[in-house]
């Protein structure tokens, strides 16, 4: 039998240009302004590079890689990017090229409110030549397919008292620009059947890393002048396609706190960024 913590310690690495058309594509996406060559990466926004790019014979039926290469052959069925942590140490300069080196770090299994929970933590070091740019680690989450009767989970209560707001508006060409650039072919984001009938959400599931970049965006302003060197975030409920998303923020003990909250009115992602 296969056991999943033999994969701790796999491997792999790639290396790619910080191409500026790709930056150029993804500041439109985000309406956010174009970074000239030469200049430092915006945060968060490396997760458009180093993205699996395989034949749709080894794909599952979900659109991601099939499992047992570099993950875990987890044989629970659904995944989910949970959340994660990053240091940035050296900004990724637009026009470099760039060493990506990820590592299987954890495999830890539980049992969650919707059933048995496989979490994957996977470590990912940028570098530019010898200079280590970017430390991250990445938790995914693999789990079951729901249940008819499954109870729905319990929202949960977001921070009080923000200093700053901004507000999302999750519309499908912006799902359909940030899936494509980042290779990204979870069919969750982009095909409404699946997501309901096979994955039972109610709509099109926002992205979780481009949550997570509007929110680090929002911690920024929090700070100012000071450039935020760690960033942590957790998912705690999905977001959906044309479903407009509050993101608000504080500061508490040099701290930024920001947090996303669904029209109703629950947490969906909490992050913290410090300097």
């Amino acid at each position: 039998m296969t056991r999943l913590e033999d994969w701790i310690g796999k491997t792999q690495s790639r290396t790619e240009i910080i191409n500026h058309r790709q930056a150029e594509l993804l500041a439109v996406t985000l309406d956010k302004p174009v970074p000239e060559n030469g200049a430092p990466l915006p945060a968060c926004w490396h997760w458009a590079w180093f993205n699996d790019a395989l034949p749709g014979s080894e794909l599952g039926r979900d659109g991601h890689p099939k499992r047992g290469g570099f993950l875990p052959p987890v044989p629970l069925p659904r995944r989910m990017w949970a959340g994660g942590e990053i240091d940035f140490i050296n900004p990724l300069s637009v026009g470099n090229e760039i060493k990506k080196v990820s590592t299987i770090e954890k495999v830890k299994h539980r049992d969650g409110q919707s059933g048995k929970l496989c979490i994957v933590t996977i470590g990912h070091q940028f570098l530019d030549g010898d200079h280590l740019c970017i430390d991250e680690k990445q938790n995914l989450v693999f789990r079951g397919d729901p249940e008819p009767d499954a109870p729905a989970p319990a929202p949960v209560t977001p921070p009080k008292g923000a200093q700053i707001e901004d507000e999302l508006h999750p519309d499908p060409v912006m799902m359909f620009r940030y899936s494509a650039l980042t290779f990204n072919g979870h069919r969750i984001h982009y095909d409404v059947d699946y997501a309901r009938d096979i994955e039972g959400y109610p709509d099109l599931v926002f992205h979780a890393p481009l949550t997570a970049t509007a929110l680090c965006d929002l911690a920024a302003k929090l700070m100012g002048d000071k450039p935020v060197r760690h960033f942590e975030y957790r998912a705690t409920s999905p977001l959906f396609c044309n479903a407009p998303v509050q993101l608000k923020g504080k500061e508490e003990d040099n701290v930024a706190v920001a947090w996303a909250e669904t029209p109703a009115g629950s947490q969906a992602m909490i992050a913290t960024a410090k300097s």
